[in-house]
């Protein structure tokens, strides 16, 4: 499409129709309408299956949360690095956001309204009914994508959105350049810090630079698996976390004292599968974040002495401890603990060992320092200086208490010379949906119209026409 021509009548270039923004991660999708400045559908990834007669059903959205059916497994189609592995599941799960949410209920069929009976002696004359109504026919599509989604995901995505749901315009962009598009900058260092994982993207003038890029899987998810090896070693007893649907009622006790609660039962029969109280009890742990955990926020690390000579350790003791109320009434302060399930994203010695786990013993190259190290030694030497004062912090698990006061002390200690500054927006909003903000900004542009991909651009170049375009 030439920018200096107007667009012809098939092709694409409208300003009619606000354009739909969907960014699908591991942990939550958010979609809404560009130019908006929060996504208006958020749910969950992850979906949930089960049996009736036979029949196999699905669930989406916070309908998984609702009510425990009989063996409801939960099951997500991303994987954890953020690549989609199961095509049809994501799709649905994509659909179902924009559609319960955004799009207003397709017409029916004119028979079936009740305003079209035809009296027994007229015979109905014959109606064409569409009966097959794309969801996204008036709607141009902005996805978003990691940085390091391979070609086949992204010709994958495209044909989805043009083929399956009809979108007249399409674009992919990326997380990283949306983020620092979001804080208002063309060139940053992007500091993504997930549910499932951590990325670091150098973006500069609006492209991402690929070998740049890293990748660690510490992600909010990593961070739970760290709270629940503190629970286990917790002293006199551990603490085990009841989900509140196996709670029937409890009594309030002093703090540390063994729990006063009944509990529900559920026959073989009708309980549902581990998965499904793994998801549960991980909201708990999400609450346990945001109430409780808290980074230590420098100078050094942790088990370091600080600048008096007593140890960093001794001083967090000091700060009073934070309470928690778990489902079943269970109740503590937290101390010097509450620092301790964090300082292995910055420090990978100090992870509390975990047998039991699925998530492995981080290393030290996964941590955050060694990541945004290994990131700026993939860019040219010219362009550090201005990466390292533009870092932009995004992602949910970025929200946790001190972490970028911690970070930025992190950065000053690595690179004492240039000026480090951090941009991370105080609205949680903003930082939890950082990309989708970009998306939002981007899409509602009136320049950009001549980025999207028209349907008439993809039935004449077919999928990888997204690889020359989306850059």
């Amino acid at each position: 499409m030439n920018p200096s021509n107007p667009p012809q009548a098939a092709e694409y270039g409208g300003d009619e129709v606000s354009a739909i923004v969907l960014d699908p991660g591991y942990s939550t999708t958010r979609a809404g309408f560009a130019g908006e400045d929060a996504p208006k559908s958020l749910i969950p990834t992850y979906y949930g299956k089960y049996n009736v007669d036979g029949q196999e059903k699905l669930v989406y959205g916070d309908e998984i949360y609702v009510n425990p059916r009989p063996a409801l497994s939960i099951h997500n189609p991303m994987g954890k690095d953020g690549i989609v592995e199961d095509w049809d599941m994501a799709e649905k799960v994509w659909e179902y956001s924009f559609t319960s949410r955004l799009l207003g209920t397709k017409p029916g069929n004119p028979f079936q309204n009740g305003l079209n009976d035809i009296p027994a002696e007229e015979l109905p004359t014959e109606m064409e009914v569409e009966t097959e109504e794309k969801p996204l026919a008036d709607s141009p599509l902005l996805m978003t994508e990691p940085a390091w989604n391979p070609a086949k995901a992204r010709e994958k995505t495209i044909e989805i959105a043009m083929e399956k749901w009809g979108t007249p315009a399409f674009y992919l962009a990326r997380n990283g350049v949306l983020a620092a598009f979001a804080s208002g900058k063309a060139s940053g260092l992007v500091v993504d810090i997930g549910a499932s994982n951590i990325s670091i993207t150098p973006v500069h003038d609006g492209m991402i630079l690929k070998r740049g890029v890293q990748h660690s899987p510490l992600g909010g998810d990593y961070v739970s698996s760290q709270i629940r090896a503190l629970f286990k070693k917790n002293s006199p007893q551990p603490i085990t976390v009841t989900p509140h649907y196996l709670v029937s009622s409890k009594s309030p006790v002093e703090a540390g004292q063994p729990p006063q609660a009944k509990y529900r039962t559920f026959p073989a029969d009708k309980a549902p599968d581990a998965s499904y109280r793994a998801l549960v009890e991980e909201r708990t742990l999400s609450e346990f974040k945001e109430c409780v955990v808290q980074v230590w926020p420098g100078p050094n690390k942790l088990s370091a002495t600080g600048p008096t000579g007593a140890s960093n350790e001794d001083m967090a003791r000091s700060s009073p401890g934070r309470p928690f109320e778990f489902p079943d009434g269970y109740n503590q302060v937290f101390g010097v603990d509450r620092f301790r399930v964090v300082e292995s994203l910055f420090d990978a010695k100090a992870a509390i060992p975990d047998p039991d786990s699925s998530v492995p013993a981080p290393t030290q190259a996964q941590t955050i320092p060694e990541l945004i190290k290994a990131s700026l030694g993939g860019v040219d030497v010219d362009i550090r200086p201005h990466l390292l004062s533009n870092v932009v912090v995004t992602g949910g698990s970025s929200l946790l208490y001190g972490f970028t006061d911690r970070l930025n002390h992190e950065l000053q200690q690595l690179y004492p010379g240039p000026r480090v500054r951090i941009s991370a927006p105080g609205n949680t909003a903003e930082r939890r949906f950082g990309s989708w903000i970009g998306g939002s900004i981007l899409a509602s542009l009136g320049t950009f119209h001549q980025m999207w991909i028209s349907k008439k651009e993809y039935e004449e170049h077919g999928a990888n026409i997204v690889e020359k375009r989306c850059k």
